[in-house]
Formats: C-alpha cells, sequence, structure tokens
C-alpha cells in the first residue's frame, strides 16, 4: 500500500510539473477564442475517426496471434485494444498494456504469456515504425526546405529524440531475440533464480515465461516481418491523418508530412505513464506545434491540444465502458487483473 501510495504521488507531482509548463503564459480568452472558431465538419471527423487506430491496430494484430491461434475473432482484437486504452487513459503506470493481452487470453482462451508477447512485439514495432518515419522525414529535408523551415536547435531535438527512441527500441528488440532464439537457455537461467522460491510458484513463473517466448514467434517468419511492418507504417500514417485533420478543424492546414515530427513528440509524451497521458501529452503537443508550425500562437496550440485530447479521451472511453457493460465487467476489475500479473 505504502509503495502504491509513494508511486502515485511522483506520478502525481509529473503531472502537474508537466501540467505548469502547458499553461504557462496562456491567455484564455484567446484559448477559448480559438475553441469557438473550430471547423464543425472536421470537428465531428475528429470525433468519428477516433476508432481508425484502434482498427488497424486490431487487424495488424492479427499477424502476431495467428501463431497461436488463426480464427482470432476481430471483435475481440478490437475489444481488447479498446479496453486496454481505456485503463491506460483511466489509470497511472500504463497498466492497460497488461490489461490488453489478459483481456484477449480471457476471450480467447489463448496463453496469456503468448499474448503479452505479442503485445512486446507490437511496441517495438511502434516505436520503431515512427522513428523510420521521423528518419525519413529529417532526409529529405533538402527537398522541402523551402516550403517547411525547421529551425537547428528543433532539428537537433528531433534527431536525438529518434536515436533515443530508436535505441531503446533496439535494446529491446535484441533482448526478444535472445529470449526467443536461445529459449532453453533463458528458461534454465529463469529456473535458477526462481530456486529459493516455492515449487508451484517456480512453476508458474517458467510456464508464464515460457508461454512469453513462444509470444515472439513472430520473429522467426521474413514474410510475417515485412507484411506486419507494412502494417505497422499504415498504423501510423492513419495517426499522422487523425493530427492532420485536427490542423484543418482550427483553419491551419499544412503539408500532410510535416505532421511526422508533431505525432513522433506526442508519441514521446504519451509515453510517460501519468494518468489519462494528462501532463506528457499536453507538454510536448504544445511545444510541437509552436516549435514546428512558428506561426501558430501558443493560446491556439494550447487550444488544440486540450481538443483533440479530450475527444480522444471521452470517445474511446465510451467504447471501453460500453464493451465492459457488455461483457459484465468494470473498470477495477481489469484493474486488479492487470495488477495481479504486474505483481
Amino acid at each position: 500500500m505504502k509503495k502504491n501510495f509513494v508511486r502515485f504521488g511522483l506520478v502525481f507531482l509529473l503531472s502537474l510539473a508537466f501540467l505548469y509548463f502547458f499553461f504557462r503564459s496562456v491567455d484564455w480568452g484567446e484559448v477559448l477564442g480559438h475553441l469557438g472558431r473550430v471547423h464543425p465538419v472536421f470537428a465531428v471527423l475528429l470525433v468519428v475517426l477516433v476508432p481508425l487506430h484502434l482498427l488497424t491496430r486490431a487487424f495488424r494484430w492479427r499477424f502476431l496471434l495467428m501463431h497461436e491461434k488463426k480464427d482470432v475473432k476481430f471483435s475481440n482484437m478490437f475489444a481488447g485494444n479498446a479496453v486496454g486504452f481505456t485503463v491506460t487513459l483511466v489509470f497511472p503506470g500504463r497498466l492497460g498494456e497488461l490489461v490488453k493481452p489478459l483481456y484477449l487470453a480471457g476471450k480467447e482462451r489463448m496463453r496469456k504469456g503468448f499474448v503479452i508477447g505479442t503485445v512486446v512485439v507490437e511496441r517495438i514495432f511502434d516505436v520503431f515504425t515512427m522513428c523510420a518515419l521521423l528518419g525519413l522525414f529529417l532526409l529529405a529535408k533538402p527537398l522541402y526546405a523551402s516550403l517547411f523551415k525547421i529551425d537547428a536547435e528543433t532539428s537537433r531535438m528531433l534527431k536525438v529524440s529518434g536515436f533515443l527512441g530508436a535505441g531503446a527500441a533496439l535494446a529491446v528488440l535484441l533482448v526478444s531475440l535472445s529470449l526467443y532464439f536461445f529459449r532453453e537457455r533463458t528458461l534454465r537461467v529463469f529456473a535458477w533464480f526462481l530456486r529459493p522460491f516455492p515449487e508451484q510458484f517456480s512453476k508458474k513463473i517458467l510456464n508464464l515465461a515460457g508461454e512469453f517466448i513462444e509470444g515472439l514467434k513472430f520473429f522467426h517468419s521474413v514474410g510475417n516481418l515485412l507484411v506486419y511492418t507494412a502494417l505497422s507504417f499504415v498504423v501510423w500514417l492513419g495517426i499522422v491523418l487523425y493530427y492532420w485533420i485536427l490542423f484543418f478543424a482550427y483553419g491551419h492546414p499544412v503539408a500532410f508530412f510535416t505532421l511526422i515530427p508533431y505525432v513522433f513528440l506526442t508519441m514521446i509524451g504519451a509515453s510517460i505513464p501519468t494518468p489519462g497521458m494528462v501532463g506528457g501529452f499536453h507538454f510536448f503537443s504544445r511545444m510541437g506545434i509552436t516549435s514546428l508550425y512558428p506561426d501558430i500562437d501558443p493560446n491556439m496550440a494550447v487550444s488544440m491540444t486540450i481538443v483533440v485530447h479530450a475527444v480522444q479521451v471521452v470517445v474511446t472511453c465510451l467504447i471501453g465502458y460500453a464493451i465492459l457493460w457488455k461483457d459484465g465487467l468494470s473498470l477495477l476489475q481489469l484493474k486488479k487483473l492487470g495488477e495481479s500479473t504486474n505483481a
């Protein structure tokens, strides 16, 4: 209990720190004025297209799950993504990353460890895909230098962030590959560390570890690797499309490709384990808008961030709540499910 209290306290303070910089020097009259000028058609599109990434992620997930079960229902994969994001948006610590695979495993009667392993693969490719898109954007700079100018400091910040993100994803990828291709040796190491624990507990952990490694089976097929990489680009280009519509809604259309660095920065903010992405997402969104599009004033950047965050949270949570209501489950039950595995 004390450990959780300290952890939540630190997360709360982190959120407050980011929110302080997000709201600093804001003119609320201007912010509200920008809200009143949002184009209604594009505003409706923002609401309607919130589930787009849930759909593309569900379709992509199939290529990882097919090694365990070929006839996984698309509706269950969509629901797993929806309830996972709902838990992440409501509770701190990105608990939804565990709830998502555990929910699907229960629905489809699949091995929990295996499905958890597929989510690790997803996150690796999410980071790699956005780093690749950012790399292509920066390499193509001579082609758009006269149309879209980035100052040296912003360009340097993007390069450093891209290298750090790619480095972190590469490290996780190498560990994952080592676990898969040296499975027996890995399990022997796990068994050695578990010797002091009761036999029943050790067997349970070893079985879960074995299932988790099986979830990395995807890496064994070059064909699946290429298809999954292509689908990862579809997922993230769809997310770029969503934010592109946001700029149109505010009467500030920009070239599609110029949204790539902004989406990369929001991904960094969203990965910070604050409840509902509050603070981290807001700070990085405002920073991205004002540094990449200097003709947009900070008050409009704040307005755009508040709107896009609120729309995503409300619509996603409504979808998640509807699914939970249909299943007769509650958010607290899912929270306990994720915490029991995390423990």
